[in-house]
């Protein structure tokens, strides 16, 4: 091109494009020509394709809460991988005699891949439109695409339904192994709550009010127990002073004459018993020491057989056989009966004051024991309780999957038999190549208009030779017919 900053017309476009037609015309035959030979001859493959719904589950998450929480997009990953496992895809390629011309050269493993390429699985772009994907399969014969869509459909089903059965049940089972650790940990703390109370009985924090009371009872019954006890060492005392008066007088009595039987009875005590109880004492005791003998042990003897002989004038003058003395010694028996039993009884609930004031005192200990111990217990009580709940929910929901009444993938567009081929695309084909055509044309005659060095006007031979072009003959053509 001489000339590059022209400025052209309509017409002087229109002149190149006639007589640059041929650089047009040419390239686009031979792409469209070329286009049209592949889109014939090129191998044909067929797409067929599944419509999959999710539908919810049937009964409301209001009153049975699913197991499977995952979302769709994440399980038909799980499942495509198990679907398109090399196992399975090596079961259908053998089912139904796939690839029959690939398996001539290609390795079971390159047919498996070559089929995994084939499988397309597709969810829907929107985001707030996930209740449904679809599954294609490509291949050269439009029969068993149709075939294969629908048994790989119908895999993703099985397999949606066993994953989420196996889920729910590994839940089930999970939470089962779960609850019955903590039902044994429950009864562990149970016994060992239950142990401390019986090893602690009486110290307890709940039982502090009746021991206060108890203890209260206690020292008011000691207090009454006390003056009991005084009031009968106060009788007693009253009693032996009566008596000691009653045996005054008949000591005096007797008189203090050594040489007659009766003297020597008084001077050996103021009764027969006494005396007899004393010499005998006596007796024995000197027996330990001597032998039989022996001067004293023979005295001894002497004076307990004296004593025998005199035994009626003991009897003639026993003041003891009164009957007002007879009943002081009695009052004095049941009286020291009664202060031995009172100090018994004081020296008992002396006992048990000393046992209450102790528990009292070791209660706060147990408080804090008590307080830990049942602080774990409401802890693993708790979590026993929620594992309960999830268990018997997670069982709920097993019953639910086993029913087939959760979740489901459901076929409400089966593949069918296509009547085109999916590749290649004629139509796209042939639309390219024409503006592939056109395009490499027009770019052919731009190319060639560039490269031109002829005059077409004067103002190209005005540019080029730097003369000023006076007059121009116009193109002559020959209208003659």
């Amino acid at each position: 091109m001489i000339n590059p900053a022209k400025t052209y017309t309509l017409h002087e476009y229109l002149e190149i494009l006639r007589r640059r037609i041929w650089y047009i015309v040419i390239p686009f035959v031979l792409i469209v020509a070329v286009a049209s030979v592949y889109a014939l001859t090129a191998h044909k493959l067929y797409k067929a394709s599944t419509l999959v719904l999710v539908s919810p589950q049937r009964v409301p998450e209001a009153f049975v809460q699913a197991t499977v929480t995952s979302r769709v997009e994440e399980r038909l990953q799980s499942i495509a991988q198990e679907v398109m496992s090399r196992t399975r895809l090596e079961q259908i390629i053998s089912e139904y005699n796939l690839y029959e011309k690939e398996a001539k050269s290609l390795s079971k493993e390159e047919l498996v891949e070559l089929m995994r390429k084939n499988i397309k699985v597709e969810l829907p772009t929107k985001k707030d439109d996930k209740g449904y994907f679809t599954i294609s399969f490509i291949g050269d014969n439009p029969k068993m695409v149709t075939t294969i869509a629908n048994r790989l459909a119908s895999l993703f089903i099985e397999e949606n339904l066993r994953i989420r059965e196996q889920q729910a049940v590994g839940t089930t089972e999970f939470l089962a192994a779960e609850l019955a650790i903590a039902k044994k940990k429950l009864d562990e703390m149970e016994s060992a709550v239950a142990g401390y109370k019986r090893r602690h009985m009486g110290e307890l924090p709940e039982q502090r009010d009746t021991n206060i009371k108890i203890l209260e009872q206690l020292q008011n019954q000691n207090q009454k127990l006390g003056e009991n006890l005084r009031a009968a060492q106060d009788r007693k005392l009253f009693i032996q002073k009566q008596m000691s008066d009653m045996e005054m007088p008949a000591a005096s009595s007797a008189g203090p004459t050594a040489a007659s039987p009766d003297a020597a009875a008084a001077e050996m005590g103021p009764s027969y018993e006494a005396m007899k109880e004393r010499l005998t004492r006596e007796l024995e005791t000197l027996r330990t020491r001597y032998t039989e003998n022996h001067p004293d042990v023979i005295a001894a003897k002497k004076r307990l057989a004296d004593l025998e002989r005199n035994k009626a004038t003991y009897d003639a003058r026993d003041f003891r056989k009164d009957p007002r003395y007879k009943e002081l010694k009695n009052q004095l028996t049941l009286t020291d009966m009664e202060i031995k039993r009172l100090t018994d009884e004081t020296a008992a609930i002396s006992e048990q004051i000393s046992k209450y004031f102790s528990r009292i005192e070791r209660t706060p200990a147990r408080e804090q024991d008590m307080a830990a111990l049942l602080r774990e217990y409401e802890s693993t009580k708790d979590n026993y309780e929620r594992l309960l709940k999830k268990s018997q929910e997670a069982q709920q929901a097993e019953n639910l999957e086993k029913r087939q009444k959760g979740e489901q993938f459901r076929v409400i567009d089966p593949a069918r038999l296509p009547e085109r081929p999916f590749s290649p695309d004629i139509p796209k084909i042939l639309l390219v190549s024409l503006l592939a055509g056109l395009g490499g044309g027009l770019a052919a005659a731009f190319l060639r208009e560039q490269m031109d060095r002829s005059f077409h006007d004067a103002a190209d031979v005005e540019i080029t030779l730097g003369l000023k072009v006076l007059a121009t003959i116009p193109k002559i053509e020959d209208t003659t017919t």
